[in-house]
């Protein structure tokens, strides 16, 4: 009697996996958390989208997720890069499928980095702009968190799973972004309840005023003059908040939204 030779069963990943939204430039608030969690012991998923950058005022950065997935695997991760367009609905799908593939194991945390965020008020906002901001802002997070939702299996009576999402108490003269970040804040919030019979919690992290290239001279420098400690945040500040809510430490912390903003006055 011959048998057939069986392939050896895929390796079992020995670190956790985090899927990252948002990770498209170096001094993002997203890679700084990429980074904080694979110094971690964290193997790393992250998205991008280079035609977002392209058209913002600071431009793409060449090579950018190249270069992120190097400083990572250098810390010992393993890294997707997944280029994605968050307008799509079925690409969340898509993005879970080439993580799992890539890294070989499920996604444990989810981190929802990523942002729509062109500048329009109540009376100059069109139509197409409220839109893309809801598509990507508010029901790309839901769908990545209901992707994540449907696949994550985590062991009965343990909270393992996790969900931050990052988001903004912008307003005045930032219409659809603040909008839309408020639903996202709503529906994270949904999720720490509903999905806490898996084992996962969601939590709302607003870093507050984070310098990535953004800001004008004098908005940095009234900015600074309302925070307390007489600086503005950094992705490292938002990070090992994100960090330790990722941690087994964290796991008590849920359903909740957290300023990690320096104490800026509002």
């Amino acid at each position: 009697m011959t048998t057939t030779a069986q392939p050896p069963p895929a390796p079992v990943p020995s670190r956790p996996i985090a899927l990252i939204t948002g990770v498209g430039r170096s001094i993002g608030i997203g890679a700084g958390i990429a980074r904080r969690l694979a110094a971690s012991g964290w193997d790393v998923a992250f998205t991008y989208w280079t035609p977002y950058d392209r058209r913002m005022e600071w431009g793409a950065e060449p090579g950018a997720a190249a270069s992120i997935a190097q400083e990572l695997a250098e810390a010992g991760a393993r890294t997707a890069a997944i280029e994605a367009d968050l307008t799509d609905p079925d690409a969340p799908a898509r993005i879970f499928d080439e993580a799992e593939q890539r890294l070989g194991g499920p996604v444990t945390a989810l981190v929802l980095s990523h942002a729509e965020s062109v500048d329009s008020g109540l009376l100059d906002t069109t139509v197409e702009a409220f839109d893309r901001h809801f598509a990507v802002n508010s029901r790309a997070s839901w769908l990545l968190i209901r992707e994540y939702g449907l696949r994550f299996r985590g062991e009965p009576g343990t909270a393992t799973g996790r969900i931050v999402a990052l988001t903004s108490d912008h307003t005045v003269g930032n219409l659809p972004y603040g909008a839309s970040k408020g639903a996202l804040d709503r529906i994270t919030l949904a999720a720490a309840h509903e999905l806490a019979h898996l084992g996962v919690t969601a939590n709302v992290v607003n870093p507050g005023p984070v310098d990535t290239g953004w800001m004008s001279d004098d908005l940095r420098e009234a900015l600074v003059r309302g925070t307390p400690l007489g600086r503005l945040g950094t992705p490292r500040d938002t990070a090992h908040l994100v960090d330790f809510l990722c941690s087994p430490e964290g796991q008590w912390i849920n359903g909740q939204l957290l300023k990690s903003n320096g104490g800026a006055a509002a």
